[in-house]
């Protein structure tokens, strides 16, 4: 190392040492930031505390011990009592152990009754502990837990109702129901919670926690349909609606806050509201087993606004209902609110949806208010709707007929090219005839895309369609449910301990529609193998056990969807001349029309095969 590197390495360590020299912070900067750094860890500490506590208390273990120490210790012991609000259409029982909704009776429907299906009482949404609300409030020394306190009712009236956590006189937690006292058919409880006194007694955190869970008792008669349309469902800020799967356990934790939550079975759910947003929530979904009464196990742990100076009330709401579309939108039309309840009932993907919305809801409301029975109604329903795909309906029957009184001339092309590797030639020469008289193979498929969706509609609607639920028509007891007219003293393997009778006329219809349309589409272009026929056939065997279970209304409209189909072929078949259809092709054929976009792929295709086939045949005699 010269001379030169050793006077620049001592010159670099004097000024660092004199840098560190200069700028050393003074005895008051080093205390002041002492006490800076040690209330920094007793802020983490703190919150560290908090963590442990939110974590015990939506832990779902042994609650939390209260003793002589706690805020409210006052209120951990007393006895459990009960008070009522109702309207018209439902009947709200509240608990004073922690103020709390204990039960939900709505009057407008019925459960099943015995085994008979007699002595129907009204239907009860859920009771006693299949319901829980839990609130969780913090201080620097305790989690408080509502459901280990008794609350004391005050402010007691027809259509309202406080139930009180009090530590003192002067301090207390307030939570707040009532009812709409001007509309008596409203199935919504308006829900507050507002601390009064309790500054310096409650943390300063502006939420609470909530624990809440539902074990959904089984209402319907079937409980593979009911389990496969029961589903918790919640809505974001963003409008966005999610469903969780019904076919398995399952946990979401969403990222977006939540408008609300509604713990839904096929036609009745409990949905909680606030505009004030849940937050960090964590959803789960668990089906029951079959048998123990219940169809769901709904959990729902999330945060949300609380100022415990006692400014500003936490607003929520309890929707406790029946899933029908129109109750549920009039909510948001008759105050005013931008929730989408509605979503709650799955009408379908968004075309069928917004078909359903628009035309099969109204149509069916306008039917089933002139009073008649829903079989009825059902089947001017499927009427209705045929009507109106059968201009689609006779444009694809129309398509296959043309190809039909062109299949002698089909025949002789395929004569004409036997052989295998001649198929280019013939799909070719078949797709020029084509061409030539104006006919497309794929004439039939885009209207028969375009009555899908519609057809379609009547499909998603039927099961969620509550009008339907109860009500009987020829040996169907209940078509919101499979009519087990024939009971079998075994079970089957996938068709089960009965068999719908309308399960089975669907079969019956669709065998016999399988029938129609396999003959109006052979036309000798593309042969039907054996093999395909019998797959044709056999689907129809297949939906009598994967519907067997389906509700008996929606079978009868599938099978009245299918009949008329059938029917409208026949008379399609009954009322086409084909002598003069074949005719008037020939009368407008004209051999200087333009190649369809396919035909002219194909001679694309069969000029460049002969190009390659030449040339190999160059190269072989080379």
């Amino acid at each position: 190392m010269d001379k030169n590197t050793i006077i620049g390495f001592v010159l670099i360590g004097l000024l660092l040492v004199g840098f560190n020299f200069f700028t050393r912070p003074s005895e008051e900067q080093v205390a002041a930031m002492k006490q800076y750094n040690d209330s920094i860890t007793a802020v983490q500490a703190e919150q560290e505390a908090q963590t442990e506590k939110h974590t015990a208390a939506l832990s779902h273990v042994a609650p939390i011990k209260v003793d002589s120490t706690s805020l409210f210790y006052n209120a951990s012991e007393g006895t459990e009592q009960f008070t009522t609000l109702e309207n018209d259409v439902m009947k709200v029982t509240f608990s004073n152990k922690g103020g709390r909704v204990y039960s939900a009776e709505l009057k407008e429907y019925k459960n099943q009754g015995d085994e008979k299906g007699e002595n129907k009482t009204n239907l009860v949404l859920f009771k006693d502990q299949e319901n829980s609300f839990n609130f969780n409030f913090y201080n620097q020394n305790e989690v408080i837990q509502s459901k280990d306190y008794f609350f004391t009712p005050v402010n007691v009236s027809e259509t309202g109702l406080t139930m009180r956590l009090m530590a003192d006189s002067n301090s207390y937690i307030d939570f707040i129901y009532s009812l709409d006292s001007e509309n008596k058919e409203d199935y919504l409880v308006n829900f507050q919670i507002k601390a009064t006194g309790m500054e310096g007694k409650l943390a300063h955190n502006d939420y609470i926690d909530i624990d809440w869970a539902q074990r959904t008792p089984q209402h319907e008669q079937g409980y593979v349909f009911e389990n496969r349309h029961s589903r918790l469902t919640y809505r974001t800020f963003d409008k966005d609606t999610e469903r969780l799967t019904a076919a398995e356990a399952v946990t979401e934790t969403p990222e977006k806050n939540l408008n609300w939550i509604a713990f839904r079975s096929q036609f009745f759910s409990t949905v909680f509201i606030t505009d004030q947003g849940f937050k960090n929530s964590k959803l789960t979904s668990t089906p029951e087993e079959k048998g123990s009464g219940y169809i769901k196990d709904y959990k729902a742990e999330m945060k949300t606004f609380f100022d415990p100076s006692g400014k500003e009330a936490t607003q929520m709401y309890l929707y406790l209902g029946p899933n029908h579309y129109k109750t549920l939108k009039a909510i948001d039309s008759d105050k005013d609110h931008k929730w989408k309840l509605n979503s709650v009932v799955d009408l379908g993907w968004p075309i069928v949806k917004q078909i359903n919305q628009w035309f099969t809801i109204n149509i069916f409301d306008w039917l089933t208010h002139l009073g008649m029975s829903m079989g009825v109604v059902l089947l001017i329903m499927t009427i209705i709707v045929k009507a109106i795909v059968y201009p689609a309906t006779k444009k694809t029957y129309m398509s296959s007929a043309k190809m039909r009184v062109l299949k002698p001339q089909v025949d002789a092309i395929n004569a004409k090219y036997p052989n295998q590797e001649d198929a280019m030639k013939k799909q070719q020469e078949v797709m020029s005839l084509y061409s030539q008289y104006g006919v497309s193979p794929m004439g039939g498929c885009l209207p028969m895309l375009l009555q899908f969706p519609i057809l379609m509609a009547l499909f998603m609607f039927v099961p969620s369609a509550i009008e339907l639920r109860q009500e009987s028509f020829l040996w169907a007891t209940d078509l919101s449910t499979y009519d087990a007219l024939i009971k079998f003293p075994f079970h089957i393997p996938l068709l089960g301990d009965h068999l719908s009778i309308f399960c089975l006329l669907m079969t019956v219809t669709n065998i016999l529609n399988t029938k129609y349309t396999m003959a109006q589409q052979n036309t000798g272009a593309q042969p039907q193998m054996p093999a395909m026929k019998w797959m044709m056939y056999l689907m129809p065997i297949m939906f009598l056990f994967i519907l067997n279970d389906y509700p008996s209304g929606l079978c009868y409209y599938y099978f009245l969807s299918t009949l008329i189909s059938v029917m409208t072929m026949i008379f399609l078949r009954k009322t086409t001349d084909e002598e003069k259809l074949l005719a008037k092709l020939e009368a407008n054929k004209n051999t200087e029309k333009k190649k369809s976009g396919f035909a002219a792929r194909l001679q694309a295709m069969q000029e460049q095969q002969e190009a390659l086939q030449a040339e190999a045949r160059k190269r072989n005699k080379k």
